[in-house]
């Protein structure tokens, strides 16, 4: 390209817009023209800047990573408009790959050169500033306006995640429900068949009070049974623990537990121990703290042998309320331990599976803590601690 073909289309380049002829004139001068075939690369990423162009004819494209599965396309650049400015003004290797898209003509002009028409003309250095400046503020713009549309973009993608998890919930949940209902179904059979037999009992020996007290007794145990089955599968069907406030002494909790589980653990062989360390009242829901000390003592009871002990310890320091049940039977490997609080896993008979999960429910919905330590061959020791002691 001649000097007067440059010349005149550095005037209307929007770089070189508005700066007097002689400047024009001048730069012109150490301008280079290059030529490009379609495809070909004009400089690649990484590789030492150190001219800007200019493009007279034909189209440029700006690739970040280009070549990779990654590539982006970051602009595309036609006639009058120049890239690869910032090596004017800076060292650092180029950040993205240029591309001829078509047969592409381009003027370069060096750092150098561009450098010896800045002291002589510091006009040109301002129209470079505002140049820059007005790049910066493009590239500002198109960033803000990408990330509002990221952040759109990733609102609706969490929206239909949160409701597609929600539904995943939903559908286990029926799932779970159904598989305890199945269970319970199976297993409230037993308490149905002791309930009908004490109760054919009781009419035979309507005449002898002991007896009547007696069968009386198993049919009230019974009946709690059953409430039992049916409170733990409300309190999972609806996901959540609703509590009702008491003020109550731990060995009402433990005696209570206790007097419930004694008949089985006589049946079983085991002996069941309390030791009242200190009683000061808490404030909890009687009701599902006792129906979590009824499932911790059932567990102890059933990993037990014949002959075994389960011991019950309630104690207080630091305003924490401590209620221990620690056994001496088969104890759990780490496997087994690791997968306690899964509803219906390794359950054993006569119960909803839900156990260990109920207990854990109710002992963080009062904002207390639960430890469970135990070794196979050894026995476990299971630590329920509450906050804020009466």
């Amino acid at each position: 390209m001649s000097m007067n073909n440059a010349t005149e289309f550095l005037q209307h380049a929007y770089f070189f817009q508005n700066l007097p002829r002689s400047v024009i004139d001048a730069t012109a001068l150490v301008c280079r023209s290059q030529s490009h075939q379609a495809g070909e690369v004009v400089f690649t990423e990484g590789e030492q800047g150190d001219r800007l162009f200019i493009v007279i004819s034909g189209l440029v494209q700006v690739w970040k990573n280009h070549g990779s599965p990654n590539a982006s396309l970051l602009s595309e650049y036609g006639p009058g408009r120049l890239f690869g400015e910032m090596a004017l003004v800076d060292r650092l290797p180029r950040s993205a790959t240029a591309l001829a898209v078509e047969q592409t003509s381009l003027l370069s002009l060096s750092r150098e050169d561009f450098r010896g028409l800045v002291t002589q003309y510091p006009e040109l250095a301002m129209s470079v500033m505002r140049s820059l400046s007005a790049i910066v503020r493009e590239s500002n713009d198109s960033f803000v306006a990408d990330l509002n549309h990221r952040n759109q973009e990733l609102q609706r993608a969490y929206r239909r995640l949160e409701e597609t998890q929600q539904e995943l919930i939903y559908h286990e949940r029926l799932s779970n429900l159904g598989k305890m209902s199945d269970m319970i179904l199976h297993d409230i059979r037993n308490p149905v068949a002791i309930l009908k037999g004490y109760a054919t009992m009781l009419e035979q020996v309507a005449d002898e009070p002991d007896r009547v007290r007696e069968f009386a007794g198993r049919i009230s145990i019974e009946a709690q049974r059953l409430s039992h089955m049916a409170g733990e599968l409300l309190d999972y069907a609806r996901g959540e623990v609703r509590l009702d406030m008491s003020v109550v002494a731990p060995s009402t909790i433990i005696t209570t537990a206790v007097r419930y589980q004694q008949e089985y653990a006589r049946v079983s062989n085991v002996r069941i121990e309390t030791r009242i360390e200190n009683d000061t009242p808490v404030v909890v829901d009687f009701e599902r703290m006792n129906r979590a000390m009824l499932n911790l003592l059932d567990n102890a009871r059933k990993a037990c042998s014949p002959g075994g002990v389960v011991t019950v310890v309630a104690d207080r320091r630091d305003r924490v309320s401590t209620l221990i049940v620690r056994d001496d039977g088969e104890g759990m490997s780490p496997e087994v331990r690791k997968r306690i609080f899964e509803p219906f896993y390794s359950r054993s008979a006569g119960g909803t599976g839900l156990g260990m999960l109920v207990v854990k429910n109710i002992v963080e919905a009062h904002g207390g803590t639960l430890a469970v330590t135990s070794e196979e061959g050894r026995g476990t020791e299971i630590t329920i601690q509450l906050p804020g002691a009466y």
